[in-house]
């Protein structure tokens, strides 16, 4: 197996019902539960998972794929509120397959109310990341977004207009001051790496700080297999980047 590790680092100029509580095998509690956010006069079903302990902690709004809020996504939640997150997932397909930005951007700013209005949300201390689709809002909105310290793209869309063929990421890149990392398969063929590289090689012009991880063979949506969370050697090692880069960016 191989894998290919490409880190490009540049300095910048500068998302109710049912709570469970869950212990993991080294004993980290979390708590976890289904809720709901008003989002233009909509309710929006989400996911929330986060640590059992007290005290002020670091955030993340989690932006699903095309293929809805699977289990595998749950799963990564609870990872990540295992390893000190809270994470908020809103199914932000709820109403619409196919929203406008506009809409899935109201929805990710109502998320960070939503985490605002918890007093165990430290809101200094906040990250974006998605997956596919929600890769693409990711690269979209994290640089329109100021609430949002760091963001991790996975394999997602810089120069697509999205569904409604509206703005594309690569317009906003002069605007991007938070970290992001972004994760990719030499595969994929709905995004190719091709189109990756052309946006790094954007990112670099400017002078924006980001980082770069390419795992060679992978597909698209690599990380989620039959709805559940990859177990394969790449979608563990992906996880790990992610949480390295925001303990760095948001922890740190």
């Amino acid at each position: 197996m191989k894998l290919l590790i490409l880190s490009l680092i540049m300095i910048s100029f500068v998302v109710i019902s049912g709570c469970t509580e869950k212990t993991d095998s080294s004993n980290q509690s979390i708590r976890n539960e289904n809720v709901e956010i008003m989002s233009q006069n909509l309710a929006y079903p989400a996911y929330l998972a986060e640590p059992a302990e007290a005290g002020k902690m670091p955030a993340i709004v989690l932006i699903h794929s095309f293929r809805g809020l699977e289990p595998g996504y749950k799963t990564i939640s609870d990872n990540l509120a295992k390893d000190g997150y809270i994470v908020i997932s809103p199914q932000w397909q709820t109403f619409n397959n196919t929203p406008a930005d506009e809409i899935v951007g109201g929805l990710i700013s109502d998320s960070v109310a939503y985490l605002k209005a918890k007093p165990n949300v430290d809101m200094n201390r906040l990250g974006l990341t998605g997956f596919c689709a929600g890769g693409r809002y990711t690269m979209l909105f994290l640089p329109q977004m100021n609430q949002f310290r760091s963001g991790v793209a996975w394999y997602g869309f810089p120069y697509s207009g999205g569904f409604a063929n509206q703005s594309k990421p690569i317009d906003f890149i002069e605007k991007l001051n938070a970290p992001m990392l972004m994760i990719h398969g030499t595969h994929d063929a709905p995004s190719p790496i091709g189109d990756i590289y052309r946006y790094a090689t954007a990112l670099n012009a400017t002078g924006k700080y980001f980082e770069l991880k390419v795992y060679q063979g992978k597909p698209h949506g690599f990380m989620i297999e039959n709805g559940s969370l990859s177990q394969s050697f790449e979608a563990r090692d992906a996880y790990n980047e992610m949480v390295g880069f925001f303990n760095r960016t948001l922890t740190e």
